[in-house]
C-alpha cells in the first residue's frame, strides 16, 4: 500500500486535499469516486512536493502551442482517430519539449483509466482553469471536439491581446528598467562623492536642505543594506505564492485584485466574461444548468464570483431564479445582470451570454489600449522626478552657499 496525495472536489464542488491508501494510483482513483470525490490530481506526495518547490515559470508553455494542441486534437478526433491514438500522434509531432512530455504524461493517464480532463489537470502549469472546464464540459455534454475548437479560439485571442499589450509596454519597460539602473547608481557612487563637501557645510552652520538629508540617508541605507533587497524581494515573492497556493489566501487576493484602481476593473471584467462564454457554450450544447453553472465557475479565475455562481446552482435546486443571487452578490454589473433576466425569462441564456462576453471582452481591449497609452507618459515623469531629485539634491547646497557668500 502507498499513499497518494490527492485534490479533489466533493459533490458540493468544494476543494479537498488529502491522503489516500492505495496499491496504485488507478486503485486510488477508485478509492476516491467510492466517496464521492471528483479527482483533479492523484499522485505519491514527494512527486506533489517536487513540483511545488519549482520556479513559477518552469514548465510554462505559450498559448500558441496549447492552442495549435487543442485544434489538432480536435481534428483528429472528428476524423475518428481513438484519443489514446491522437494523443500519442500529437506528442511525437509537438516541437516543444515540455509540451511533448505533458502529452505523453496525459496519455498514459488515459490509458490507466483517468478522464482527459483529470490527466490534463495533472499539468496546471500548461493548462489553465478555462481550457481544463471547457474540455470537461466537452466530456460531460458529448461535444469534446467542438469544446477544443472554441478553446484554442479563447486562448488565441488571449495570446493576441497579450503580445499587443507587451509590445506596447515594450519602451516603458526598457526606459523604467534602464532609469532606475541609472538613478540608483547616481544615488549609491555619484551621492557619497560629494559626502565631505556637505560635512563641511554642516560643520560650518549652516546646515543642508530637507531634500539632500533625505538623499543622503537613502544614498547611505543603499550602500549598508542594498544587498538585501533582492533576497527580501525573493522571500516576498516566494510567501506571496505560498499565500496564494492556499485557499483563504487565494480569495483574498482574489477580492484584492479587483480593488486595484484601473487593473481592478479589467480583472471583474474578464473574471465575468470567462463565466458567460463557458456558461453559455455548455447551455447551448445541451449540458444541463446545474452541471453548466459549476463547471463554469471552475473557469472564472476569481473565488469571489466562482461561490456566487456554486450558490446560484443552490439556488435554482431549491427553485428560485439564476439572477437573484448574482445580482445580490454585487459582481455582476447592472446592465448585464438585466440582459441575464430578460433571457432567463425568454430562455434564450445560452445565445445572450455569448453575446455579454463578446461585448465584456471589446471592452476590456478598449481599457487596455488606454491604460498602455497612459502608462509610457507616466513612467517618463517617474523616471524624470527620480532624476530630478537626485540633481536637486545634490545642487541645493550649492546654491544655498552661493547665496549666503553673496
Amino acid at each position: 500500500m502507498q499513499n497518494f496525495a490527492y485534490i479533489a472536489k466533493n459533490a458540493e464542488g468544494r476543494r479537498i486535499e488529502g491522503l489516500v491508501s492505495a496499491l496504485s494510483r488507478r486503485d486510488a482513483l477508485q478509492r476516491l469516486r467510492q466517496q464521492s470525490l471528483y479527482p483533479l490530481t492523484v499522485a505519491e506526495p514527494h512527486a506533489a512536493q517536487g513540483r511545488s518547490f519549482g520556479w513559477p515559470w518552469a514548465g510554462r508553455v505559450r498559448k500558441e502551442y496549447v492552442a495549435d494542441l487543442c485544434t489538432q486534437l480536435a481534428d483528429l478526433l472528428a476524423n475518428g482517430v481513438p484519443l489514446l491514438e491522437s494523443l500519442q500522434v500529437l506528442a511525437e509531432a509537438t516541437p516543444h519539449d515540455r509540451l511533448r512530455d505533458a502529452v505523453l504524461r496525459i496519455r498514459d493517464a488515459v490509458a490507466d483509466g483517468r478522464n482527459l480532463d483529470q490527466a490534463m489537470a495533472t499539468e496546471s502549469t500548461i493548462f489553465s482553469e478555462l481550457t481544463l472546464s471547457m474540455v470537461r464540459a466537452g466530456l460531460e455534454g458529448a461535444f469534446l471536439e467542438d469544446a477544443l475548437q472554441r478553446t484554442s479560439g479563447f486562448l488565441r485571442k488571449q495570446d493576441e491581446m497579450r503580445a499587443k499589450v507587451v509590445g506596447a509596454l515594450t519602451y516603458p519597460i526598457i526606459l523604467g528598467t534602464v532609469g532606475s539602473l541609472i538613478t540608483g547608481l547616481m544615488v549609491t557612487f555619484l551621492v557619497p562623492k560629494f559626502q565631505p563637501f556637505f560635512d563641511r557645510l554642516e560643520q560650518t552652520g549652516s546646515g543642508l536642505p530637507m531634500i539632500t538629508v533625505i538623499l543622503l540617508s537613502v544614498s547611505h541605507g543603499l550602500m549598508r543594506y542594498g544587498w538585501l533587497l533582492p533576497i527580501m524581494l525573493a522571500l516576498l515573492f516566494a510567501g506571496a505564492r505560498r499565500f496564494n497556493a492556499t485557499p483563504w489566501g487565494r480569495e483574498w487576493i482574489d477580492r484584492w485584485k479587483l480593488r486595484i484602481p484601473g487593473l481592478g476593473a479589467i480583472f471583474h471584467d474578464a473574471a465575468v466574461s470567462r463565466a458567460c462564454r463557458v456558461l453559455g457554450t455548455l447551455l447551448h450544447n445541451g449540458v444541463p444548468i446545474l452541471k453548466s453553472l459549476r463547471i463554469s465557475s471552475e473557469s472564472t479565475g476569481n473565488r469571489l464570483l466562482e461561490k456566487v455562481m456554486l450558490k446560484s446552482a443552490d439556488n435554482i435546486t431549491s427553485g428560485d431564479s439564476l439572477s437573484k443571487p448574482l445580482a445580490a452578490s454585487g459582481l455582476i454589473p447592472p446592465p448585464v445582470m438585466a440582459m441575464i433576466r430578460i433571457a432567463e425569462e425568454a430562455n434564450t441564456m445560452d445565445q445572450v451570454l455569448v453575446k455579454i462576453a463578446d461585448r465584456i471582452d471589446q471592452k476590456i481591449e478598449r481599457r487596455l489600449e488606454v491604460m498602455v497609452r497612459m502608462i509610457e507618459p507616466l513612467m517618463l515623469v517617474l523616471i524624470g522626478g527620480m532624476v530630478m531629485f537626485v540633481i536637486v539634491g545634490v545642487l541645493l547646497p550649492v546654491f544655498d552657499l552661493n547665496s549666503a557668500v553673496d
